[in-house]
């Protein structure tokens, strides 16, 4: 079954741009576009119009693409569905998070104990770029640490559970002597840690917007000794005294020795299971998902 001309015309609608189109798809602007100007002169009426340098389509083509949509999910199933007679088959999932990356190693034993001949493709991807290939639809799962379930369609979304951020310091810092227990009320933080360096998440991941959050609340400007998404390296730096930290509840397992506060009042972040939006789930992919759901129960 070629879908090949119905992915030209919703690629032009996602990238609003025939050369970018041309580009992701490997084929000529100028084949690209003799392919879109036949087709609106077999349909009797343009699918797209040009607006501030962007192609949007017009009403026809809202229409056409939808029906497009619809076609290539219908393939995409159909092709499952006939590999799922043989009890195969594949699922893309996307991890931002440890906390993520430790479910899965169990999760995924567990699916195949019921589906050996099924792979699992496993990625990690800073949140930004999850978020776009699921809302592209170029991965089946998201499983992620957000501040927030938009921009993703809540039927589609999960909220697994709803983690703690912890401020993490070294077990020999002056301060875990002093107060073993915590917690660290948030108006006091910029006096007691003011000076210390500050060992962040990089720009758009879940703990760095709390993180900057609480900064800008409190007028607060840190001293940044590095940005890493590698919560296992942070973890050694701040057990060796480089530094001090914010870390999700789920990542405080691993790692070098940390001495782990809660903030009063609490940060907070999701933990979100996201599918993508027109993917009709298999028995064998319901079973997957159902899992993730039921380790998370159990935590």
């Amino acid at each position: 079954m070629d879908t090949r001309y119905l992915t030209y015309i919703l690629t032009i609608a996602r990238k609003k741009n025939m050369t970018k189109a041309a580009e992701e798809l490997f084929v000529s602007q100028s084949s690209l576009s003799q392919y879109l100007t036949k087709l609106e002169q077999e349909l009797g009426t343009p699918l797209f119009f040009r607006a501030r340098g962007e192609l949007v389509l017009t009403p026809a083509g809202q229409l056409y693409t939808e029906a497009a949509q619809r076609v290539i999910q219908i393939k995409e199933q159909l092709y499952k569905d006939i590999a799922s007679l043989d009890n195969k088959g594949h699922i893309t999932i996307g991890c931002t998070s440890q906390f993520a990356l430790l479910a899965l190693t169990e999760i995924v034993p567990r699916f195949k104990a019921f589906y050996p001949d099924w792979r699992v493709e496993i990625t990690e991807q800073s949140l930004p770029a999850l978020t776009k290939m699921l809302l592209e639809e170029n991965i089946d799962l998201g499983l992620m640490a957000a501040n927030t379930v938009k921009p993703f369609d809540e039927a589609y979304a999960d909220v697994l559970r709803k983690e703690e951020v912890l401020f993490a310091l070294p077990t020999d810092h002056p301060y875990t002597r002093e107060n073993p227990d915590g917690p660290i009320r948030q108006e006091e933080f910029v006096k007691r840690f003011g000076d210390e360096n500050f060992l962040l998440s990089r720009k758009g991941s879940t703990l760095r917007v709390l993180a900057d959050q609480l900064f800008e609340k409190y007028h607060f400007e840190p001293s940044a000794m590095c940005e890493t998404n590698s919560i296992v390296a942070t973890q050694i730096m701040v057990s060796n005294g480089s530094g001090v930290t914010f870390l999700g509840e789920s990542c405080t397992r691993e790692g070098g020795p940390v001495a782990c506060y809660s903030l009063e009042p609490k940060l907070y972040r999701l933990n979100l299971l996201v599918r993508r939006k027109h993917w009709i789930l298999n028995e064998a992919e319901q079973m997957f998902c159902r899992l993730i759901r039921e380790w998370f129960q159990t935590e």
